[in-house]
Formats: structure tokens, sequence, C-alpha cells
């Protein structure tokens, strides 16, 4: 839900930014690659600059609001990007400027992160960033490795969030049936994500 508000926010706030000497046809066509671009740069640094916001921002509804600064400032500013640096390096440097002023406003100068914490804070997000791309990946493969019955079980569990009972009507088992089959199918999963990482790195 939140990723697709923040997909929805670029559409409504960067159309401004774009340079308005273009012709219209050549602009819609400029219009539609810079947001396609965005998509994907946002979406890959989503969970990164959550994490960032969340780790130095102690309220849940506090620290949704700053996301959502940061995705509107990224989107607004996004033609200021330079493609040749690490996009979320760029993010996560706006990130701490919406958290510095999350605090400022609210007057609680004493709270603020020290800006070389919060510059420490932005690597080790950061690190943790590219060892999720490789986990990520590798659960990608594995999963297209399962034979579609468990891929099944899966979606319904984690796509369309139901509890067991819930699934074991759905496919005519029982719910503990339902419980080893999902407990197997996660140990088969981190089993081969591990043996998949492992390779890589090896």
């Amino acid at each position: 839900m939140r990723r697709f508000l923040f997909l929805s926010i670029f559409l409504l706030t960067h159309h401004s930014g774009l340079r308005h000497t273009l012709r219209k046809g050549n602009r819609d066509v400029s219009e539609n690659t810079r947001r396609q671009e965005f998509t994907q740069h946002w979406l890959a640094v989503e969970p990164s600059v959550s994490a960032y916001v969340f780790a130095a921002i102690s309220g849940f509804h506090d620290a949704e609001d700053v996301v959502q600064q940061v995705a509107q400032d990224v989107a607004r500013r996004f033609d200021q990007y330079d493609s040749e640096r690490p996009f979320l390096g760029w993010a996560l440097w706006i990130a701490k400027s919406r958290v510095i002023d999350f605090y400022r406003k609210r007057k609680r100068d004493h709270l603020v992160f020290s800006d070389g914490l919060l510059q420490r804070l932005g690597e080790v997000i950061s690190e943790q960033a590219a060892e999720r791309c490789d986990q990520r990946e590798a659960l990608e493969h594995c999963l297209d490795g399962l034979p579609q019955r468990s891929r099944h079980l899966l979606d319904l569990r984690y796509v369309d969030d139901l509890y067991a009972v819930d699934i074991a009507q759905k496919v005519d088992l029982t719910v503990g049936s339902v419980r080893v089959l999902l407990t197997r199918i996660r140990k088969t999963l981190s089993d081969c994500v591990q043996r998949r990482i492992a390779m890589e790195e090896s």
C-alpha cells in the first residue's frame, strides 16, 4: 500500500519540475521516461530509506510521515540527481535533512542526533542495503524453483494475508497440515537462500 502511495506522489508532484521548452510530444515521452526511472530507483531504495528514518525517529506515525516527506522531496528534486552517483546515498542525504527538520520543528533540538551519528547511520543502512539486495535476488531465484502448490500456499499466506484456518478451507487440508507445509516451505527457502548466497560469495 505505501509503495503505491509513493508512486502516486511522484505522478502528482514531478510534473511541474520538467522542462517546458520541449515540444508536447517529446515532453510526454520525457515525462514517462523520468517517471519510470524514478519508480525503479525509489522502489529499490525505499526499504533502506524507511529503515533509516524509523531508526532515527521513534514514533511510528511520525516516522511514517517523514518517509512520505522524503518521497515527495526526492520526487520533486529527481532532475537534480546525478546518475553517476549512488541513488541511495542521495536519497539518504535528503532523509537526513528531513529528520533534522522534524526535531527542529518540534523544538526538541536536544534530541537531534549529531551530524556524525546520522552520517554513520546512513553508511550502515547503505551497507545493509547491498546485503539485502543479494538476499532478495537469492530469494527470487529460490521462489522460482518451488513447486506450484508451494507457491500457491505462500501467496495465500503472505500475499492474501490469510491465516492457516482460512488457507485450510481453500485448499481442502487440515489446519495442522497447512501449518506443517508452510513450515517446511519456509525451511526450504531459507536453506536455498543460504546456499545461493554462499555460492556467490565463494
